[in-house]
């Protein structure tokens, strides 16, 4: 199937499993399933419609009481066992905003690599975050960029902040918390996006995600919504077993473009998306900034909403298996338009 709306193709290979079913006395029965291609990067997504989106949630009152009495991140330990910058990179060591903290991630992914405690209390359920918390941490986290910006260090081009979610997002600390880190080296994912956007617009002319948002805003089987200037999507080819929801900034290439209205507007949506995966039972998620550099006037700023699942919860099977970690092929185990139907009413007024 080729579905081609202007310049932007969706591509979807659809693919059929035929079987004799035991469940039926063995008479043939037949599954589909699909390949889709991601309209900017030609990425691969493959959607099997395995389950009902429905999840069991953890018992966080017992989670916490495992952790909490270890935890470096909790605000009667936070300053003994985290580390501090070196004077000529932040004098005062760290940054501090109320109950939030910034230090150097004692296990870094690069030379500026931030930990970003999200506040004093120890476990936060999904739906129980507020939008302000979120934007707080946000804000620190954009205090950190402008500081790195100001002393010119040769790491601030771009300004990234991640968020691990509980275990199944990769996190061995359940205490709400921002992976932040500013690099001269594009993630692979990002570097790929931005090649693939600049040549968007050598070749059309036009900026990639602002056709894209004009797209699905049409098509609206994807499109969930707006909150100020940010338009909310479903993924077409998700990175996660349970789709993703993208927030896409008009006007804004890089991180340090965003406004204080926009850091509130992303937060809002955030937790919208955090609250319409709750009603599934999803307990987990990754979320991460996807930024040009300053002056990328080819690419708009986009955060990216994964949520991540165990796909057995008693034996904590992870959602990568081998297609995913081998060959980075995601699989979405229902389809992104299903999702979105879902997604939908949590952003709506």
């Amino acid at each position: 199937m080729h579905v081609e709306y202007g310049v932007m193709n969706f591509d979807i290979l659809v693919k059929d499993t035929v079987f004799l079913n035991p469940l039926d006395n063995m008479k043939p029965k037949t599954i589909p399933s699909e390949v889709r291609f991601d309209p900017l990067v030609r990425r691969t997504a493959r959607v099997c419609h395995f389950r009902a989106l429905a999840w069991q949630k953890p018992d966080l009152e017992k989670l916490a009481e495992q952790t909490r009495q270890s935890c470096p991140f909790c605000p009667e330990r936070v300053m003994q066992m985290t580390p501090a910058f070196p004077p000529e990179i932040l004098p005062e060591g760290r940054l501090v905003d109320g109950d939030m903290v910034l230090f150097p991630n004692l296990a870094p992914y690069d030379s500026l690599s931030v930990v970003l405690v999200m506040g004093a209390e120890h476990v936060v359920p999904l739906n129980a975050f507020e939008p302000a918390r979120i934007a707080g941490a946000f804000r620190l986290a954009l205090r950190f960029f402008r500081r790195m910006k100001e002393i010119e260090h040769p790491e601030a081009l771009y300004h990234v902040v991640t968020w691990n979610y509980m275990p199944a997002s990769g996190s061995t600390i359940v205490h709400p918390h921002l992976q932040v880190f500013s690099t001269s080296s594009a993630p692979n994912l990002l570097r790929r996006e931005l090649e693939a956007a600049r040549n968007y617009t050598q070749t059309y002319g036009s900026n990639y995600w602002d056709d894209l948002v004009k797209e699905e805003e049409g098509r609206g089987e994807r499109f969930l919504g707006r909150i100020g200037r940010i338009a909310w999507l479903g993924s077409f080819a998700p990175l996660g077993a349970v789709g993703d929801v993208i927030g896409v900034v008009d006007g804004v290439s890089s991180t340090l473009e965003l406004s204080d209205r926009d850091v509130d507007d992303l937060a809002a949506g955030l937790t919208r998306a955090m609250a319409a995966y709750d009603s599934m039972g999803v307990s987990n998620f990754n979320m991460g900034f996807f930024t040009g550099a300053e002056g990328d006037d080819f690419t708009r700023l986009h955060v990216v909403f994964t949520p991540r699942i165990y796909l057995h919860q008693v034996l904590g099977t992870p959602d990568a298996p081998a297609p995913r970690f081998m060959y980075n092929e995601s699989v979405c185990m229902g389809t992104p338009e299903e999702i979105c139907r879902t997604i939908k009413p949590f952003f709506a007024g």
